[in-house]
């Protein structure tokens, strides 16, 4: 890829700490980099003490506006040969400044996970009942749908996600990318780093408390499955970070129930290696979980349920059991902690999960080269997505309209 100016637009200024959507960003952009691309990452959002610094990784930052002319003689300056919005909200907000301001630029959405599909879990969830498909079709749908038409690539985490879109949906494969997370090797020296079955102990869970499907899992664990699995270890822990937990998730803290909630975890995998096991009864959500790619990565097998391990493992055997039934969990959990051997298999098994299926010198050329295509032909591309055209001319137009109003309300 010949060298470029590349435009990041986020939701959110990236936390890595924080969530594995802020780690996942943080992998885009070093991708990016790469070839000596210059970088520009704009927010309206406002920082946190826990925002990365990306200056020091030769980032510029720029703070801009929501439905402001000045966005428009921004991008026009910098005059940008890539685009890449931040989940489709962004896209929704900014893609038509772009498409005006720089026609010639390829713009990129990073769906992140598929939220449309997170929320109609959720509320099945909430029924207790069997997944019903008509909840698919809903607004959130239409309005993600429609920035994956308006995209030039979308980039998808999750291979089940991209059966869905394909199939369900009827979505080109054209203007889809398959990249998942994209890690380092783990090789046998990195293995003989991890702590030991001995020099571990007790049980722990992760995750952002922003995020509901970790909320949700959080009380499962507290309600349904810890009060039964500590009779059986009874003087094992249950520790529980997270960040941005709320005082609904601390008040769950009982050190005599051996229940602990820490919040925050200053370093995710460091904190995960001194644990034996990772427990992680989701209910529902979407994409992949990079709580367990942080496991894998720390040599820690996991128990959870198979949302929770969805699409990450392929045909290979999971770095630790996967179970939907709550005496069935419980079970594999105990033995997974008690019996030596089986939790290191389980632990082998993370290694080759990650080195199989998630090894960044797998996936970043390639996807590289496929947007240098993609830029090199775009109009002919363009043409073969005219539904995503139609889309950017009309329903755009409404967003613009909008967003031009509120602009000149804002001037009063």
């Amino acid at each position: 890829m010949e060298k470029q100016e590349v435009l990041f637009i986020g939701l959110v200024w990236p936390e890595p700490t924080s969530s594995a959507a802020g780690f996942r960003m943080l992998q885009l952009l070093k991708s990016f980099q790469k070839n000596g691309n210059t970088i520009t990452f704009a927010s309206a959002a406002t920082k946190s003490p826990y925002s990365a610094d990306l200056k020091s990784m030769g980032i510029k930052e720029v703070e801009i506006k929501l439905n402001d002319r000045s966005f428009n003689d921004f991008v026009q300056e910098l005059n940008p040969g890539i685009v890449l919005f931040d989940r489709f909200m962004t896209e929704e907000q900014y893609s038509w400044r772009v498409a005006q301001e720089c026609p010639y630029a390829i713009r990129i959405l990073d769906t992140e996970d598929l939220h449309f599909l997170r929320h109609a879990r959720q509320s099945n969830a909430k029924n207790g009942e069997q997944f019903d498909q008509t909840l698919l079709y809903s607004d959130t749908a239409k309005r993600e749908l429609a920035a994956i038409l308006r995209s030039d690539i979308s980039i998808i985490i999750s291979e089940l996600e991209m059966q869905l879109l394909t199939n369900q949906f009827g979505i080109s494969h054209s203007i889809l990318y398959y990249l998942p997370f994209l890690e380092e090797q783990i090789t046998t020296e990195t293995v003989s780093n991890w702590k030991s079955y001995e020099e571990r102990a007790d049980f722990m869970f992760i995750g952002n408390f922003i995020h509901e499907p970790n909320w949700h899992t959080v009380q499962y664990l507290k309600s349904e499955i810890w009060p039964l699995l500590r009779k059986e270890i009874p003087k094992v822990n249950l520790h529980i970070y997270g960040a941005y937990p709320s005082q609904k998730v601390l008040q769950l803290n009982n050190p005599q129930e051996r229940f602990f909630v820490h919040g925050r975890a200053d370093n995710a995998q460091e904190t995960m290696s001194n644990y034996r096991v990772l427990l992680a009864p989701i209910q529902f959500g979407a994409g992949l979980k990079g709580k367990f790619i942080d496991a894998m990565q720390t040599g820690t097998p996991t128990v959870t349920t198979t949302i929770g391990a969805e699409a990450m493992r392929g045909d290979l055997p999971w770095n630790g059991f996967i179970e939907n039934e709550r005496e069935q969990f419980i079970e594999k959990s105990v033995e997974l902690y008690k019996h030596k051997e089986l939790w290191l298999e389980a632990q082998h098994n993370g290694t080759e999960i990650i080195n199989q299926r998630y090894s960044r010198e797998k996936f970043e050329d390639d996807f590289l080269v496929n947007i240098c295509f993609i830029k090199a032909q775009l109009h002919a591309h363009r043409q073969q997505n005219f539904i995503g055209q139609l889309l950017l001319h009309h329903t755009v137009l409404s967003t613009k309209y909008l967003s031009l109003w509120i602009e000149e309300k804002n001037k009063k």
